[in-house]
């Protein structure tokens, strides 16, 4: 899969973009989301599932607040997820 980040060259960035808000988000039928790992962090990741599957909100986490929605969906890229192992910094 490509970089979408830029790799900090921030001339990369769109200067606009069109993204649907978390009001419109909860109010869907159905909310959907592909994880596809590339610049997400592989705790992270489980953490907000755990938190929606769990009925956990919490605004610290703010994908979590979906814990909130009657009909949620994730998608992972299998290869995406990488590893939760423990690093000394």
């Amino acid at each position: 899969m490509p970089d979408l980040g830029g790799g900090g060259n921030i001339s990369l960035v769109p200067a606009q973009a069109i993204s649907v808000g978390p009001a419109k988000n909860l109010a869907g039928g159905e909310s959907l989301h592909l994880a596809s790992g590339n610049h997400d962090n592989p705790f992270g990741q489980r953490l907000t599932c755990l938190m929606i599957a769990k009925k956990i909100p919490d605004a610290a986490v703010p994908m979590s607040l979906l814990a909130d929605h009657p009909n949620v969906q994730f998608n992972y890229y299998r290869k995406g997820i990488g590893t939760c192992d423990v690093e000394m910094h």
